[in-house]
């Protein structure tokens, strides 16, 4: 079938908006008709060749739209199941079979690897070459993707669908790293370094967890002010001649009790290990650029932990989190702006000026 999508080419900076021939779903597959995307760094990333993923290739996985057809032996959803799609897993690892999908055995080969080149919903240009797909089981930069059971997550049909595919990847991420990884209890101190998409999200997340103080830190003032929007009841400046720590120290005497990371910068992550308090919790969802100094986590006693996907088992944490905004406690739609699938190129170029938060694509 021919499709458009948006196609990542070694050596280019921008995404070339292409028709391709998607081949047929296979029994085990689900084809969705895309409804929106979500715009995460990961995509970013993946584009400019630092991942490892084959090129060219179409990215994308924040993916959300209505089943058009499932295969034979599928069972979950039927046609016309509104659903998310998120992050792939095998079901079948030691990983998988404890409730642990984000740490999947064959996580990289599921979903940057492209292990699945040639086998129902592949890729070809218009003159036949190999495009390379199944990028977080999606490849969701298209108007139609082949997803299976397990990375496909039903969703009542009154929830606003174009807007929900953000909840399969950065916004569980940050919203699960408070609320499963950490399991942050109410009444808890938290501070969050890096207040982008995953970050505000982890703000939403401590809302709802009932923390007693949500300390955002950055470097951008809008994205303090959004922070504060969606629930920070302080927030700090990350300048230069801030110290950080103490700040968050004149707000958390002892320091805080929980402190997460979602920059992956050096600085950001010894500040947030500077500021937790004794037996603290410090949780980091980016890889840092540089090991932090282990002698405050040893002689704090402070606990480590590094976080996937927010720890979360999709079929549950994106029903929950849809029910939580349509609660009005989750309100991660504050964050989003909208473009036509078209001007994908135009929105990472807004948001890396720092014009928008998180972008998100409709489709026609």
């Amino acid at each position: 079938m021919k499709v458009r999508a948006a196609v990542a080419h070694e050596g280019r900076h921008e995404f070339s908006i292409e028709e391709l021939e998607m081949s047929e779903p296979g029994p085990g597959n689900i084809l969705v008709r895309i409804v929106g995307s979500g715009l995460c760094h990961t995509d970013v990333k993946a584009r400019e060749g630092t991942m490892g993923v084959p090129m060219p290739s179409v990215l994308g996985h924040e993916g959300a739209g209505i089943v058009e057809r499932v295969g034979s032996s599928v069972t979950k959803v039927k046609p016309g199941d509104h659903v998310v799609l998120t992050a792939d897993s095998c079901g079948a690892c030691p990983t998988c079979a404890a409730g642990n999908p984000a740490y999947c055995d064959r996580v990289a080969a599921l979903n940057f690897a492209d292990s699945r080149a040639g086998e129902p919903g592949s890729f070809r240009s218009s003159a036949g070459a190999e495009i390379h797909g199944h990028f977080f089981g999606q490849s969701s930069f298209c108007n139609y993707a082949v997803a299976s059971e397990r990375n496909t997550v039903p969703v009542p049909k009154d929830a606003p669908l174009e807007i929900l595919g953000v909840l399969g990847c950065g916004v569980q991420t940050g919203a699960g790293a408070i609320m499963n990884s950490l399991a942050v209890p109410a009444g808890s101190s938290v501070a969050i370094f890096g207040v982008g998409p995953v970050g505000l999200s982890a703000v939403m997340g401590a809302a709802v967890c009932g923390c007693s103080l949500i300390i955002a830190v950055d470097v951008l003032e809008p994205r303090l002010a959004m922070a504060r929007q969606l629930g920070a009841t302080h927030a700090v400046l990350a300048s230069p001649q801030a110290n950080v720590a103490e700040e968050i120290r004149k707000i958390a005497p002892g320091g805080v009790g929980y402190a997460l990371d979602t920059t992956g910068r050096a600085d950001s992550v010894q500040l947030a290990l500077d500021s937790l308090a004794a037996k603290g919790h410090f949780g980091f969802c980016t890889v840092p650029a540089e090991p932090p100094k282990m002698s405050r986590v040893m002689l704090r006693g402070i606990s480590v932990r590094g976080i996937l996907q927010g720890d979360s088992v999709p079929d549950v944490f994106i029903p929950r989190m849809v029910e939580l905004h349509r609660g009005g406690r989750f309100p991660f739609d504050k964050m989003l702006t909208k473009y036509p699938f078209e001007q994908i190129n135009q929105a990472i170029a807004d948001q890396a000026a720092g014009k928008v938060v998180k972008p998100v694509f409709v489709f026609d």
